[in-house]
Parts: C-alpha cells; sequence; structure tokens
C-alpha cells in the first residue's frame, strides 16, 4: 500500500518510514502541511499519517482542504495533542482515526490495516482467491499447505491484486501504487516482479491466478 507521511519532527520522520518501508509500504515522508497537500494533489495514496502540530498548515487544515477537495483518502491522524476536545475536532474534521504519542508501531500498522480495510470493504485480515491466502496481520501468503516466501515488494504488490480481483490493473497503475515519488528504476519493473510473482505463486498449479490482458496490464483472477 502507498503510505503518505506528513510528521515535521524528523528522527521520528525517519523511523516510521523506515518501519513502515520494512513493512512493504511505499512511503512518501514529507515535514509540513504545505508539503503534504502537494503530495495529495500528485498522487493517490492508500492511508495518510498527519501529524496536527507542523508548520506552515497545520494537519487540521489540511484534512480541511483535503476533504473539501472531495479526496476521500483515509486519514490518522498521529500527535501529541492528546485533549479530548482536539480527538473530537480531528475525527469531526473527516479523520477515520486519531492516535496519540508516544505510540507503538505494532498498534500503528494495526490501525492502518484496519482503515484500509474499510476502503476495500474486508471485513478481517484474511484475502483470499482460491487456493491462495494472505493473512495481512501476520503478513504471510500461502497456496494450498505450501508457505510461499515474497520479498517486501513482491508481497505489496500481489497485496494490491488482491485487493483488487477480477479488476484490470494498468502497469502504470500498479508502478505508481506500489513505489513513491523516489524510485527511479526500469520502465518494466512491474513486468519483472509480476514474473518473480508467477514463478512463486503459478508455476507449481494448474489453476493460473495472475494473468496478462494484452495492452492492458494485469489481473488477479481465477483460471476461466
Amino acid at each position: 500500500m502507498r503510505i503518505l507521511l506528513a510528521e515535521d519532527e524528523h528522527d521520528l520522520n525517519n523511523i516510521i518510514t523506515k518501519k513502515l518501508t520494512s513493512d512493504g509500504y511505499s512511503v512518501d515522508s514529507c515535514f509540513n502541511g504545505e508539503e503534504a497537500l502537494d503530495f495529495l494533489f500528485t498522487a493517490d495514496y492508500d492511508a495518510v499519517i498527519l501529524d496536527v502540530m507542523m508548520p506552515k498548515i497545520d494537519g487540521f487544515e489540511v484534512l480541511r482542504q483535503l476533504r473539501q477537495s472531495g479526496k476521500d483518502f483515509p486519514v490518522i491522524f498521529l500527535t501529541a495533542r492528546d485533549s479530548v476536545t482536539d480527538r473530537v475536532k480531528g475525527l469531526d474534521s473527516g479523520a477515520n482515526d486519531y492516535l496519540i504519542k508516544p505510540f507503538s508501531f505494532d498498534e500503528l500498522t494495526a490501525r492502518l490495516r484496519a482503515i484500509t480495510r474499510n476502503t476495500f470493504k474486508i471485513t478481517n485480515s484474511i484475502l483470499s482467491i482460491a487456493d491462495l491466502t494472505m493473512d495481512c496481520a501476520a503478513h504471510t501468503v500461502q497456496r494450498g499447505s505450501q508457505i510461499i516466501k515474497l520479498s517486501a515488494k513482491e508481497y505489496a504488490i500481489l497485496e494490491y491484486l488482491m485487493h483488487n480481483k477480477g479488476i484490470v490493473l494498468s502497469r502504470e497503475k500498479i508502478e505508481n501504487h506500489i513505489w513513491n515519488f523516489e524510485y527511479e528504476g526500469g520502465t518494466n519493473v512491474v513486468d519483472v516482479y509480476i514474473r518473480y510473482l508467477r514463478k512463486k505463486i503459478d508455476d507449481n498449479y494448474d489453476n493460473k491466478l495472475i494473468h496478462t490482458i494484452r495492452g492492458c496490464g494485469y489481473v488477479l483472477r481465477e483460471n476461466i
């Protein structure tokens, strides 16, 4: 999933970014509200983590402008402002969640999974198609009884395909969703990772799940 992190404490920003990246998320990070709005109006995000007390534009105003524009990205406020008044203001202004500093990284990632489940209308952390299952909480993938080990990027692409099973996704959409603005790789990066996934997910099975739609992109569906 692609996440925007807006946090003005540089050390904390770097720590959160590294943690989320190691968990397979693609992260764009910034340090003030103006930068956050630039990112939010340039790309699509699965979730946004906003500090409240940021330079230039605070988190409440960033969220107000985001919602006023019609964008419904799920938003978590991550802030030291812990009064009931602040929490009520944050939630009433359109935030999906409000987490107080100091916080547990496990809780933050659990809350990210919870708000994105609502986006994809999923009731639990288990995604499945045919005999392929992904446990987003445990970060595991299994086909039948076989545990499948994936790299962080392979996992992220498969998760995106599983969230959108039956929907054809273009190479550009997959790339924009999985890689952040700092990525400077080759133009065929999506094709390369799809080959990796096919080798692990499909090669030993008659029921192929990852399909190429010529001229369009890729789709995850049962063989028909």
